[in-house]
């Protein structure tokens, strides 16, 4: 196990990709490795990257899913991370980076899980189409209310997540994003240290989301039940 932290990005089709590369390498310091998790060879992020000047950095790794869709690209980056905490970065994210440090300073002072939240104060979130704001509004509101688990934003994707807790809980979840509520409830039975920090959000200019929410709803419906009646 490396010391510092491992970045994962789910990508599908990222045409910005570089210019994100180049913000995060400005943000973030005390990172090991980034992985760059994709379905497809055909998927444009690959093309342009190979392309590109990051091809021959060390650090940054093309990693091809063995299955498709988000959550099956988040399980492979975790599976091939070897520092001692890794985050989960989305990949239209360019209001973040300077988290990235912070958040890892938060688990080298004990915390299992760092939940960067839209909802907190000093977070912010704009241009969220108002299905999917309503949606991860009463999942995060109900969750808080009714029960144990006092996070104001628990379906979030973006999050640090200690080695720890990466070693002790296979992920069951095979949809969407769910597996970050899978972990935090998991961890949060377990007694596991959680700190909640303040985000930005700004949905994307073209308002392309690959967020699906009736295909992906139940994986994060039975992770909502088992934490309201745990």
């Amino acid at each position: 196990m490396q010391n510092g932290y491992d970045i994962i990005i789910p990508v599908f089709n990222e045409k910005n990709i570089l210019k994100l590369l180049d913000y995060l390498f400005d943000k973030a310091k005390k990172y090991n490795q980034v992985f760059i998790c994709y379905d497809s060879e055909e998927d444009i992020t690959v093309q342009l990257i190979k392309k590109s000047k990051f091809i021959n950095i060390n650090h940054l790794k093309l990693l091809k899913n063995p299955d498709t869709g988000p959550c099956e690209a988040i399980k492979n980056g975790l599976k091939n991370s070897t520092s001692e905490a890794a985050i989960i970065y989305p990949a239209d994210d360019f209001f973040n980076g300077e988290l990235l440090d912070k958040m890892f300073e938060y688990k080298k002072s004990g915390y299992d899980i760092v939940c960067p939240s839209r909802f907190i104060k000093g977070g912010k979130i704009k241009n969220c189409p108002l299905i999917k704001y309503l949606i991860v509004r009463i999942v995060s509101i109900t969750l808080f209310y009714f029960s144990s688990l006092k996070i104001k934003d628990p379906t979030n994707g973006f999050r640090l997540f200690s080695h720890k807790v990466l070693k002790n809980y296979k992920i069951e979840s095979t949809l969407g994003f769910s597996y970050s509520l899978e972990l935090l409830i998991k961890s949060h039975l377990d007694n596991k240290k959680i700190i909640e920090i303040p985000s930005t959000w700004i949905e994307r200019d073209d308002q392309r989301s690959n967020f699906k929410i009736l295909k992906w709803s139940k994986d994060y419906l039975r992770w909502y039940f088992i934490a309201i009646f745990s």
